[in-house]
């Protein structure tokens, strides 16, 4: 019997590409393998958000009393954090059958099929999802939409989130060009729910072509709020008084909002009560997604990885207040826009930290502190390259006063890098004389 280790090892050798658009060989040994679910399903996409509104729906339905499953990609720490039944990750034990069951079913035909890494992963979570007796599932695509291996399940209520420019090397040049991916989610008769404040064109237009049922903001359900609580309403529901989601940061209403509409839309097979609703946005989690972690100096932790989140997570740490410092551990892909990324964050960053990741894809941490050099203009900056993100942190510990703020973010594996041996707390050197 096979470990994960071994399983994961022997995904990535499978395929000559991580990435291989197109659904035919995933959904060929899905149908060998019988997939398919009876409960009600939710598919998000979107560039920014799609997280959060996972973790909000399953956190408002499983105080509503239902069997929750629920698949995110990627992970932070360890790969079985993509899988959560009943708000907590699998065990090691029933993703290692799944992949033996996946194994079975592509060698099943005359010639093994080829899958990715992504493809066959997500066939084993899946495998294992179907056989959990779940109430209700909850899938985040992956990368796009119409072509990603998540798109094989008819999502009950699509949701579609922000979208902005990312992946554009495989999803298009432009938001209209993503938004038409991102919109391969929506199935025919069914509801799809564009929490997006300003959706393409494409997004509005696929919905139309397929006589998907659109639920958009702004026309079909709306937020308001103030300092205190916030206020939601849709075609025929209505809440007030609510506190604000557990997850900070100002996009987060506008997530929660999708949320509750794709709620309302599927109330009549999932019906929430207003408690549940309050309750689970009151205790949502997330890990890496503006996570503040209180010490001297404070820790903040944010996958932010492409301009629009970096200018989501700039405005964020703008709304903390005064700190006399702010350090930055961070660490990307090469294939990022990181102009666009280092100049929106670059007039709250004092100090840089530039790390090394374990990934092929990843820009080495030399490289992009002699972008950042290039196109840096302040004065009063400092920068250092190094080979990991515990090192990173470990020197801008050393370097911060007990006043100070050091944020962590640029990809999952910066963010995850500093979580691997749990959450740090942070002691600044002058509190230890």
């Amino acid at each position: 019997m096979k470990t994960l280790t071994d399983w994961l090892d022997h995904c990535e050798r499978l395929h000559p590409k991580n990435i291989d658009m197109g659904l035919e060989r995933v959904r060929s040994v899905a149908e060998r393998m019988g997939l398919r679910f009876t409960c009600p399903v939710f598919t998000v996409a979107g560039t920014n958000g799609k997280g959060s509104t996972c973790a909000m729906l399953e956190a408002i339905l499983g105080h509503a009393g239902y069997r929750t499953g629920v698949y995110t990609s990627p992970h932070l720490v360890h790969f079985e954090e993509r899988l959560r039944l009943d708000g907590t990750p699998v065990a090691v034990d029933r993703l290692v059958e799944g992949f033996a069951r996946v194994e079975r079913a592509r060698c099943e035909g005359a010639s093994p099929v080829s899958l990715t890494y992504f493809e066959f992963s997500t066939l084993a979570i899946l495998d294992v999802m179907a056989r959990a007796e779940l109430d209700v599932v909850v899938l985040e695509v992956g990368l796009g939409g119409r072509l990603d291996a998540v798109n094989i399940i008819d999502a009950d209520c699509a949701v579609i989130t922000s979208i902005d420019l990312d992946h554009m090397e495989l999803l298009g040049p432009d938001r209209e060009s993503i938004g038409y991916e991102k919109a391969g989610i929506m199935r025919t008769g069914r509801p799809v729910v564009v929490s997006d404040p300003a959706p393409p064109r494409s997004v509005l237009d696929r919905a139309r072509e397929v006589d998907a049922d659109l639920w958009r903001l702004g026309v079909d359900f709306n937020f308001s709020g103030d300092k205190q609580q916030w206020a939601w309403r849709g075609r025929d529901r209505r809440y007030a008084g609510l506190a604000y989601p557990a997850l900070r940061g100002a996009n987060q209403l506008i997530n929660a909002s999708g949320v509750l509409a794709a709620l309302a839309a599927l109330h009549d097979r999932l019906p929430v009560t207003a408690q549940a609703v309050r309750t689970g946005l009151s205790v949502v989690e997330l890990p890496g997604r503006f996570q503040i972690v209180p010490g001297q100096p404070t820790l903040v932790l944010d996958v932010a990885h492409n301009p629009h989140s970096v200018s989501a997570l700039a405005a964020n740490l703008d709304a903390m207040g005064f700190f006399p410092v702010t350090h930055a551990v961070f660490g990307a892909m090469a294939d990022k826009d990181l102009t666009v990324m280092f100049e929106r964050v670059n007039p709250i960053i004092d100090r840089w930290y530039f790390t090394d990741l374990p990934t092929a894809r990843a820009q080495s941490g030399a490289a992009l502190e002699a972008q950042w050099r290039g196109l840096n203009t302040r004065k009063d900056t400092q920068a250092q390259a190094f080979a990991d993100p515990v090192q990173a942190l470990r020197a801008a510990v050393a370097a911060a006063d007990p006043a100070d703020r050091i944020v962590v973010f640029g990809s999952f594996y910066t963010v995850g890098g500093v979580l691997k041996d749990g959450v740090p707390r942070l002691d600044a050197r002058h509190l230890n004389p």
